[in-house]
């Protein structure tokens, strides 16, 4: 349940530097100082919403090539932040399952945004996945 907070947290701050055009810095010291968090959300939020900022062109290559008839300025922002958030934990989140983290983005889209998009943001991922297994990237589920 730590790892969700995290995740909403995360999620908060990239939506707002993108929105925003601020630094990834400043949002989540803005996230936290409103929200506050306990040390282990913090951690993997930060770590999260770092690795998914500075690694935003290789996760959007992803997203653009899997949603097919949108342009990634077409998205919704929160839906294009769930997607990078999830993605980035795909490539970069060793220890996490690509089921795992398929699943909280589902979860985080039926919160955040509606139901038709967590149907969009599931096929996409799952079609991230099986292009990461088809190249042999395997992960535990």
């Amino acid at each position: 349940m730590k790892r969700r907070k995290s995740r909403e947290k995360a999620l908060m701050a990239l939506y707002q530097a993108d929105i925003s055009e601020i630094e990834i810095e400043k949002a989540l010291e803005n996230v936290f100082t409103y929200n506050g968090s306990d040390f282990r959300i913090r951690e993997f939020a930060k770590w999260l919403a770092y690795t998914t900022w500075e690694n935003r062109d290789k996760i959007d290559s992803y997203i653009s090539k899997y949603s097919i008839g949108w342009k990634m300025e077409r998205l919704a922002n929160v839906d294009r932040n769930i997607l990078r958030i999830a993605i980035c934990e795909m490539l970069y989140g060793a220890d996490i399952p690509y089921k795992v983290s398929i699943d909280e983005a589902v979860e985080l889209a039926k919160k955040y945004s509606t139901e038709k998009a967590a149907a969009f943001i599931n096929g996409i991922l799952d079609s991230v996945k099986r292009e990461l297994e088809k190249e042999g990237n395997k992960k535990k589920n």
